[in-house]
């Protein structure tokens, strides 16, 4: 893998309503043919999309190549935003669909369900509070090494701080599939964080 997503870049705890006000009306004047909102909209989301599509693609400097192709497919779909989800869930899923049109054109092979656990429990379980006292930069390594479906749902959930329900939209799965998904994926990521951890104490 190259290069490592930045799990810090584009908390949503720095957006909020006028953020949501200010980006929609970026998009406007995107749609309204202003480069200098299309640039605005770089500077605000182009570290959080290119964290996603690191987490899917996997190679850091193919994934700067889709987020360009992405910022241009901003630019000429901005017209057929409806206002119906956040403009940072639009864009995400305008990058996610770009990175796997590249793949199908590379014809890398796409990891398929049958990787992930069964069904979890609702029972929040030992993982999380290993996650919750994990440190960042060890989590996002963590992560480099999990499949790419692991990847992907812990950048869109984590990351991109998307509600299950936006994640469900940009996967086009059920909202039921993405938190069997997510249980799955930390627990996948726990176990890496234990097993890091146990060597540690070994040296």
């Amino acid at each position: 893998m190259e290069g490592e997503p930045d799990l810090s870049a584009g908390r949503v705890g720095a957006d909020g309503p006028d953020r949501e006000r200010a980006d929609g009306e970026l998009l406007r004047c995107v749609a309204a043919g202003d480069d200098a909102a299309l640039a605005e909209l770089y500077r605000r989301h182009g570290q959080i999309l290119l964290s996603q599509i690191v987490f899917v693609v996997g190679e850091r400097a193919v994934s700067e190549e889709i987020l360009q192709d992405t910022m241009l497919a901003v630019w000429r779909q901005a017209r057929t935003f409806r206002g119906e989800s956040r403009v940072r869930s639009w864009m995400i899923a305008i990058a996610r669909r770009q990175a796997r049109d590249r793949l199908r054109r590379n014809r890398f092979r796409l990891v398929g369900d049958s990787i992930l656990a069964t069904e979890p429990s609702p029972e929040a379980g030992p993982e999380l509070v290993a996650l919750e006292r994990a440190d960042v930069a060890d989590v996002a390594r963590a992560i480099q090494t999990l499949g790419r479906m692991h990847r992907e749902v812990l950048g869109l959930v984590f990351a991109a701080d998307l509600t299950l329900t936006e994640v469900a939209s940009i996967l086009e799965v059920p909202l039921g599939t993405v938190k069997s998904r997510l249980a799955a994926a930390r627990t996948a990521l726990c176990a890496v964080l234990d097993d890091e951890g146990t060597r540690g104490t070994r040296r």
